[in-house]
């Protein structure tokens, strides 16, 4: 009773706490969120901004330059330091902002600024254009005192120029409003945190039947036989109910990791290292099934659950055992979410990134309480039937291994490991034995289910040798090559990229060359794993080529980390690979056409198409 008490106190406040944060509103335009005014001080132009509640401004972005392109001194004073996750320790302001810039003695002044919506996003540097002949004398405020309250309205000299919201100055490029674009900034604009938990807790539902999650199925399982058969269903509840809250808690802490540790989270993540390590453990897991060892926890938490008896000592190594699955499988589950957590990241809002990925554990957890609760009968008690289900479960985990190691291996590799496996567990299950003629049903279905198995492998280790790369289709290279059916246009690969390193070297770049052609930048990375599975699967597609063809590729190399190409992705609101922007010939981001994280042909098509539907 009092686990039950505790666990439903710690769901509603969950829950209350989800629904009581405060929604993040869309964002405003740029001239609204910081409204600037400018008068004579002196010998010099005094500047304010007056900033909207919940925005801040940079003081590092703050300059001037005159009519010939020169800098010119400003001078800003103190604000408060923000610990920035991204950009590290910065100072900015809150309220007003003022600075005191050296009126020029012939021309107009144009003054840059940037600034960002506390827990949402960063606008681009923009613009303003001053004419020193048209200020007014001082209203009462320098530019050295404080400002007073902000006033509700507009700047108080004219705008020769203005950068339009949201845009890339430096680049020349005008991005598309990125809230449309990502399933956090959507949610949040639609519903605020309340629907953004939802949806996180819907998506967890929807990743529990993907391969990632698989391990944890058989894991819960083995620890719910345990109780032999005084298993009930409210005992299995409260089993799965414990395993489930300690899978959403470790997950919780991707969302402080990711809020905290911001660039470096995405590096970990989509590393090499990374990804060889799950693979290990998911192959470990295999040969336990197969009974070649046995896993366990490490003998002093062992010893310490065993001297709690009873329910609770059940109850906590169960818990114990939900979160060491998370750390196991949170890796290879969050890839395809690197768009949506890297967001969160950039915003560094600890509280909306714990809340978010705890609610995405819950919701991978709800069919294992299903499971615990209502399956408890069904499942398996010690004997050859669980014997054989400890057998299939370690193929399982092996094909998870194969699927995640063929990333990192060479085109075709991956398809021999694939072709090995399905060989390997149509011998297993026995395919090639001969079957008795009093075998029963389930007996001459899993021998047939062994033979497909095996015609399968086969195809898969003929599909390799001719080139194929995609274990759904494995004859396909065969097929186009009979039928003549070879691409018309040049395949795309990495080379067809022409690389950029910095703003001033991408807005060179599309001012060169046709002005009718749409383009494509594309932000990729060495150590992204996600970038290869594209660079390998996706770009070669004769889909994609055709697609692309006639279109400027531009590629920003992030493989190491400078200040140019992180002002870059600043400007264009990339939080990291891979990104893939489409611009059309006026170099304006098509809306709706950013794709971020795994990608497949058929979206790049689609957004090449939107791109080229914006032309003029």
């Amino acid at each position: 009773m009092r686990f039950f008490l505790s666990t439903s106190w710690f769901i509603l406040t969950f829950a209350a706490a989800a629904v009581a944060t405060p929604a993040l509103k869309a964002p405003l335009p740029m001239d609204q969120a910081f409204r600037v005014e400018a008068h004579w001080d002196g010998p010099d132009i005094a500047l304010r901004w007056q900033l909207e509640d919940g925005y801040y401004l940079y003081r590092e972005y703050l300059s001037a330059t005159g009519s010939d392109g020169l800098s010119v001194e400003m001078a800003t004073p103190p604000g408060v330091i923000k610990d920035d996750p991204g950009f590290g320790s910065t100072e900015v302001y809150y309220g007003t902002a003022t600075a005191s810039v050296a009126a020029p003695t012939t021309g107009t002044v144009k003054v840059t600024y940037q600034g960002c919506q506390d827990g949402g996003l960063c606008y681009p540097p923009a613009t303003v254009e001053i004419d020193p002949a048209t200020l007014a004398q001082a209203p009462g405020w320098s530019a050295n005192e404080a400002a007073p309250p902000a006033r509700e309205s507009p700047a108080a000299f004219p705008l020769l120029s203005k950068a339009a919201s949201p845009s890339a100055e430096g680049s020349g490029i005008r991005i598309s409003d990125q809230s449309e674009n990502g399933v956090v900034g959507s949610l949040l604009d639609r519903g605020g945190v309340a629907l953004l938990i939802a949806g996180f807790m819907g998506l967890g539902l929807l990743l529990a039947f993907t391969p990632c999650v698989f391990p944890m199925y058989p894991i819960l399982a083995a620890a719910l036989s345990r109780e032999g058969e005084t298993l009930s269903a409210k005992r299995g509840f409260a089993l799965s109910l414990a395993y489930v809250l300690s899978l959403a808690a470790a997950f919780s802490l991707f969302g402080v990791v990711a809020a905290w540790w911001g660039q470096g989270f995405q590096v970990a993540l989509q590393s090499s290292t990374a990804t060889i390590v799950v693979v290990a453990i998911f192959v470990a897991l295999a040969l336990s099934s197969f009974g070649l060892f046995e896993l366990q926890l490490p003998s002093f938490l062992r010893n310490r659950l065993a001297r709690r008896r009873g329910s609770d000592g059940s109850l906590a190594s169960s818990a114990a055992l939900g979160f060491s699955s998370a750390l196991v499988i949170g890796p290879c589950v969050t890839a395809p979410l690197a768009g949506a957590l890297l967001y969160i990241a950039q915003t560094g809002d600890v509280v909306l990134g714990a809340a978010a990925l705890f609610a995405l554990g819950v919701g991978k957890g709800i069919p294992l309480i299903l499971m615990g609760t209502f399956g408890s009968g069904l499942l398996p008690r010690a004997g050859q039937w669980m014997e054989r289900v400890r057998h299939v479960f370690g193929f399982l985990f092996l094909a998870t291994a194969v699927w995640l190691a063929d990333r990192l291996l060479p085109a075709g590799t991956g398809l021999l490991l694939w072709s090995v496996l399905a060989i390997t567990f149509a011998v297993v299950i026995g395919a090639f034995d001969a079957i008795q003629p009093e075998a029963g049903i389930l007996a001459r279905l899993a021998k047939s289910a062994g033979v497909l198995a095996g015609l399968y492998g086969v195809m898969l280790g003929i599909g390799a040798l001719s080139g194929a790369t995609d274990p759904l289709r494995p004859l396909a290279a065969m097929a186009a090559t009979r039928s003549g059916d070879t691409a018309s246009t040049e395949k795309i690969d990495k080379t067809s990229f022409r690389s950029v390193a910095s703003s001033a070297e991408l807005s060179s770049l599309l001012a060169d060359g046709p002005t009718e052609s749409p383009s494509l930048v594309y932000f990729t990375a060495d150590w992204c794993v996600t970038c290869r599975v594209i660079e390998r699967s996706v770009l070669p597609d004769a889909r994609v080529a055709s697609a692309l063809d006639g279109m400027r590729l531009i590629s920003v190399d992030l493989s190491e980390i400078t200040d140019a190409n992180r002002a870059l992705m600043k400007q264009l609101q990339v939080v990291g690979p891979p990104t893939m922007l489409f611009l059309d010939a006026g170099n304006n981001e098509a809306a709706t056409s950013r794709l971020v994280g795994e990608i497949t042909a058929q979206t790049v098509a689609a957004s090449a198409a939107a791109a080229r539907k914006s032309l003029p």
